[in-house]
Order: structure tokens, then sequence, then C-alpha cells
């Protein structure tokens, strides 16, 4: 399992696959993966992959280590967005399942994405690669503004923006990556999981946004809400996701998509091949009562899993807020989350004394809660009361701003 972050799905599966699981790492990014951390995981062997390195040579290292472990890995689960095309690559040449360099085009690059879903009939906004203002001044002429501008390859809204008018474009650099432009969608947004085993889409999971990512970036709440009450959008979203995953030729996996209902039709907006971000995952299994991290297990271990529902309710994951980089002075005890009603788990990230680097991006939080109701609008009510509730204190401090520099 590709391992670049401390996520729920990671630590599920080293509980439960001790002496079954391999870590692949990378080097490059050990700086996100903190010492408690990997204390919590030093029980799997890991293998590093080592910056500077052709994969080919680490491949052959890889083989090296592998012939002394117990059994050699036959699987291969890439829970990362930033890692897809590193990861799906080093699981090719180790003679693992691994999605094509096609697949990870599909489901990385943004524009190429949309590409595909027009070639299998999805509608989406309009949309076009741009490598200077003018271009996205020329796209604006046919498509008006406002606009949305982000790297295609980005995710999280890392580098994403809202543009209302030419003067939104003043310090882009254009020459620091590939870019694409397109039309800013009403409607509402939504979000969709699902896992697929043999190439076919067991079952479909809706997610409410109570904000958009691209206001939650700006200090909107920061929740994703999962559906399992009938509340969801009015659409067939297994025969949604089935299409798309016949186009692409997905074989296995867990997949995350947003899309647009926009006049009761659907736009499609991107897809992962991958976990959710944030706790969207785990959403699922506390809306619809079952172990959604061991089935997911499953499909990456060539298993079908019997998805036996004993929930029907709405469960969301709230971000709490990190607001800036320093010094956490103080923060909400955890016990005072849970006694808000509803509030069914509390994770925080942080403590007093930490030194804490804020960041523009959808996954940037001092912890979070899980929070269920009977319906969305109750869900959301007391997101807001916990936010009410909720407070931390975030002193600059010397060397706060030099380790913010580099956590981004």
């Amino acid at each position: 399992m590709a391992d670049d972050r401390a996520g729920s799905f990671t630590r599920y599966a080293a509980r439960h696959l001790a002496g079954r699981l391999v870590l692949l790492r990378f080097a490059e990014v050990r700086r996100d993966l903190s010492e408690d951390y990997l204390r919590e995981t030093a029980h799997l062997p890991a293998f590093w992959v080592r910056e500077g390195v052709p994969l080919e040579e680490e491949v052959r290292r890889y083989a090296r280590w592998a012939d002394g472990l117990p059994v050699r890995p036959s699987r291969f689960c890439n829970p990362s967005e930033p890692r897809q095309a590193v990861a799906q690559r080093f699981a090719r040449l180790a003679g693992l399942p691994h999605l094509t360099e096609r697949q990870v085009t599909w489901v990385r690059d943004k524009a190429a994405m949309k590409d595909r879903f027009r070639e299998l009939g999805l509608r989406t906004a309009r949309y076009a690669r741009v490598a200077c203002a003018a271009d996205v001044e020329r796209f604006a002429a046919r498509c008006g503004w406002p606009l949305v501008l982000k790297p295609t390859d980005s995710f999280a809204c890392v580098d994403t923006f809202r543009l209302d008018g030419p003067s939104c474009l003043a310090g882009t650099d254009f020459g620091a990556r590939e870019w694409m432009v397109e039309e800013h969608l009403g409607g509402t947004e939504w979000e969709v999981c699902a896992l697929i085993h043999d190439g076919r889409v067991l079952d479909a999971w809706p997610s409410a946004m109570p904000c958009r990512p691209l206001d939650i970036v700006d200090g909107a709440l920061n929740a994703n809400i999962s559906v399992a009450t009938g509340e969801g959008p009015g659409v067939d979203l297994r025969a949604l996701l089935q299409r798309i995953a016949t186009g692409m030729g997905l074989d296995h996996g867990y997949v995350h998509m947003e899309f647009f209902l926009v006049d009761g039709q659907v736009h499609a907006g991107e897809i992962g091949v991958r976990l959710a971000g944030c706790e969207i995952t785990a959403n699922h299994g506390l809306a619809y009562g079952f172990d959604v991290f061991g089935a997911t297990l499953d499909v990456y271990l060539g298993r079908r899993p019997p998805l036996r529902y004993g929930l029907r309710r709405c469960a969301g994951d709230l971000l709490l807020p990190l607001p800036g980089s320093g010094v956490v002075r103080a923060v909400t005890p955890r016990e005072e989350l849970l006694r808000i009603p509803g509030v069914v788990d509390a994770v925080l990230k942080v403590g007093v004394g930490d030194v804490v680097a804020a960041r523009r991006a959808s996954h940037n939080a001092s912890g979070y809660v899980h929070v269920t109701g009977t319906s969305i609008g109750e869900v959301e009510r007391r997101m807001r009361e916990v936010l009410d509730t909720f407070t931390i204190d975030v002193a600059p401090a010397a060397g706060a701003r030099e380790a913010g520099a580099a956590h981004r």
C-alpha cells in the first residue's frame, strides 16, 4: 500500500493486516509522516523509494528486498492522489495490479479527464487548457466570467481559484504548472463514492456538501455529509459510475467523484481512483452501518465484499478550523466536543504547544468531528453548533513562517 500520509484507511489496514501488509513510502515526502505515525506503524515492513534515483533501479532494489519477506506482495493499493502516477508506475514495474499510464492520465490530468467524460457521452463544464493570461481572456470571451482556474494535476483545491475578471489573473505563474480553465457552474455540487469489483460498480454512496470546496478554502463550513436517507440527488449514480468505470477500463478499487446537478442535469466534475479525501469514506460507514474500510480492503485484495447495511441515516465529517500558522496556545478539548448532540467521534490533530502550518487547501484543519443525524439539515445544524463551541488560538512564532513555507 502506498503510504504518504497518516490516513484513517492506512491505520485501519495496519491494524487488520498485520503480517500481510507492506508499506510503500517515498523519501521526498518523509516530512509528511510524523514520528508518532512512524512508531505506530513500525511493526509493518516498509520500502522507502529514494529521492532522485531512477524508479527502475528502485524497483530492482525492491525485488531483492521483497525476497526477504515471508510472502511477496501480490496486490496493490494506492490511496494517494498526488502519488498516483509514480505509485502506479512502481506497481507496474514490480508486476503488481496497477492502473495503466492512460488510466492515470484520465484520473489525474483534469483536462484529459473531461475529454474522456465527453467521449463517454457525459456533460461537463466547458473547459480549455491555457498557457497565458490571454488564453484565459479568450476563453472568457466565449463563456463569460466567472471562471475557475486550476492546475491540470491539482487536488484539494490547491492553487485553484475562482476568477471574476481579468484582474484576478495578476500574479499567476503560467510557466510553473500546466493550467486549465473552466466555466463556473451553478446548481448543486455533490460527491459520490463507490467500490468496483471485477469491473462492476457494487454500490454508490452520495455525499452532500453544505459549502462548495472553493468557498471552503476561503473560510466556509468545511464538511461532507453522507446521505443514506433518500435525500440524495435523483440520479442513478451507480449507472453513472458504471459508465465511467467501463469507459476507463477500471477493474477494481475505490472511486470518488464530484458532480454538479444543474436544472436536473448531471455535469461530471472530477473523478479519482483512490479513497476520498478528508473523512468522507468513514462517513459512509457511519451512515449505512457497515465496515466501509473492510469492504475497501476486500476489493483491493480481489474479494467481493457483502455490503450488508445496518443503518440508514446521515453522517458527516466537519473539519475543524486551522486559522493560521504558528504555535497553538489553546484549543477546545475533545471531551467538550463529544458532549454536543450528534457528535460520535472527535479527533484533534494539534495540541497546545504544537507548531502548525496552515495552507490554502480543502483539507486544511486542526482536526475533525463525525456528526450524525436524521437528515442533512439536522447534521448541518449540529455541525454549526460544534463550530460555535470550538476555539483554537494560534500565535505567530519565530520559525513558524519557515515551517509553513516548507510544508507548502
